[in-house]
């Protein structure tokens, strides 16, 4: 059990960091503003998806969140790095970054594997 805490913290950390801390400190910098136009989103959509990004890395890390609203929280950090990988593909075609998101999330089955194995009831011997 202490393992898999271990575990599950250290990538849930991991998201926080990369999905919520990251982006509320370098959201609104100009290269944050290129690389959403460069995609073709407009400017108010980098400022949703910022303020959606750190709402769902706050739900992962906070445990008085209910499960129902992590699991929403799981799904739609998902869909960013799955939508990441697609636009970064169809814009600049395939190469490192448009891979790199795999790398999150990778991370994120991870923390959403190991919220699981917590969130079992442990069995008991008889």
């Amino acid at each position: 059990m202490k393992t898999t805490k271990i575990i599950f913290w250290t990538t849930t950390s991991l998201i926080f960091l990369f999905e919520g801390v990251m982006p509320a400190l370098t959201g609104h910098t100009e290269m944050a503003k290129q690389g959403i136009a460069h995609l073709g989103y407009p400017d108010y959509f980098r400022v949703e998806l910022n303020i959606l990004k750190v709402l769902g890395a706050l739900a992962l890390i906070l445990p008085m969140i209910p499960a129902r609203i992590k699991e929403w929280a799981y799904f739609g950090m998902a869909i960013t790095l799955i939508s990441a990988i697609i636009g970064h593909g169809a814009v600049d075609g395939v190469n490192a970054q448009t891979f790199f998101p795999l790398v999150p999330m990778a991370i994120l089955m991870v923390s959403y594997v190991y919220y699981h194995k917590l969130q079992k009831p442990e069995s008991v011997v008889v």
